[in-house]
């Protein structure tokens, strides 16, 4: 196995798109010692293609709750009794204050994200306020997470100085009726490309441990390859109590990092960042690293805790990497 491990990634170095039965077949890998040269191998993948650096983003749950989709995972969705903090969207001058700090303490990119299917109305031209004011006083990348928008909107944003747009497919085609029924996968996809359509780079990627086997993680790889998807967050399940998935099964730590080396084979030159649920990961998720990843969501996530920005920058440092310089 280590002949073909070795074999995929000259391959993949060469500047070839590795297959999806090459895929298929390193995900049969179950060996741990095969695993770890997995991981090696994806690591020099990520250090041909993309260097050194790791991109650091913060994101502020700038409305929570109330949300009318269904998505089996999430805390915000009216349909599933959470007790999570409920508020309509955040005011100008908080979302200032904490870009500010972000900025200041290093971080590359600050992003809104906001509960809902989709950000309309007085919401919708209140955050574009808000990033006009963003863009006019400091230097840090902005980005968006607001849900199922149409081109027109995408295109304001892009206005307003936005580079980048979240938008996750969460999982595979073939599970997503599985995890969501209150809109489509296509829905999602056409939101992705209206937004490259706007001129915005895309950020979308999923959830790993909602049930669905380690193929359609390999399917979502793929859907987001043909996407031309620039960032790509992976999420490590944290099961909220209330949702259909509060006693879903954890994913080892194996298996976590065998996605993650994965994806980067499939997704050689992208960002692959460590997203919601770094606390179920060994040293939230340091060894993620060492197998292809290259960026992470630092600060407090939307409703579970992340690590600090301080501590991320330090592990950074502690692996002989280095955090993206702005401007």
């Amino acid at each position: 196995m280590r002949e073909f491990i070795k074999s995929i990634e000259e391959k993949v170095l060469g500047g070839q798109a590795i297959s999806y039965d090459e895929v298929i077949k390193l995900a049969d890998i179950e060996d741990k010692e095969d695993i770890l040269e997995l991981c090696n191998s994806a690591n020099k993948v990520r250090q041909f293609f993309c260097g050194t650096e790791v991109d650091l983003c913060t994101i502020m749950n700038a409305k929570s709750g109330r949300c009318t989709e269904d998505c089996k995972f999430c805390a915000q969705s009216a349909h599933y009794k959470t007790n999570v903090e409920e508020y309509g969207l955040v005011s100008k001058e908080d979302a200032l204050k904490l870009a500010r700090e972000n900025e200041k303490e290093g971080v590359n990119r600050f992003s809104l994200v906001t509960s809902g299917r989709g950000a309309t109305g007085s919401d919708f031209e209140k955050i574009l306020d808000i990033y006009e004011d963003l863009n006019k006083e400091m230097k840090i990348d902005l980005c968006a997470s607001l849900g199922i928008l149409g081109y027109d909107q995408l295109l304001k944003l892009k206005e307003k100085g936005i580079t980048m747009y979240h938008h996750n497919l969460e999982t595979s085609r073939e599970y997503y009726e599985n995890i969501c029924t209150t809109h489509s996968y296509d829905e999602r996809i056409n939101t992705i490309n209206a937004a490259k359509k706007a001129g915005m780079v895309i950020c979308s990627g999923g959830i790993i441990g909602l049930g669905e086997s380690l193929r359609d993680r390999i399917n979502l790889a793929f859907q987001l390859r043909n996407l031309g998807v620039k960032s790509i967050p992976v999420n490590v399940l944290n099961p909220i109590k209330g949702t259909p998935l509060e006693n879903a099964e954890s994913l080892s730590q194996e298996e976590i990092l065998k996605t993650i080396a994965i994806i980067r084979f499939v997704n050689p030159k992208a960002l692959i960042r460590l997203a919601g649920g770094r606390n179920r990961i060994d040293e939230f998720g340091k060894n993620c690293f060492n197998a292809g990843a290259n960026a992470t969501i630092t600060g407090n996530y939307l409703t579970t805790s992340g690590n600090k920005i301080c501590d991320d920058k330090k592990m950074v440092s502690e692996l002989n990497l280095e955090v993206r310089k702005n401007g």
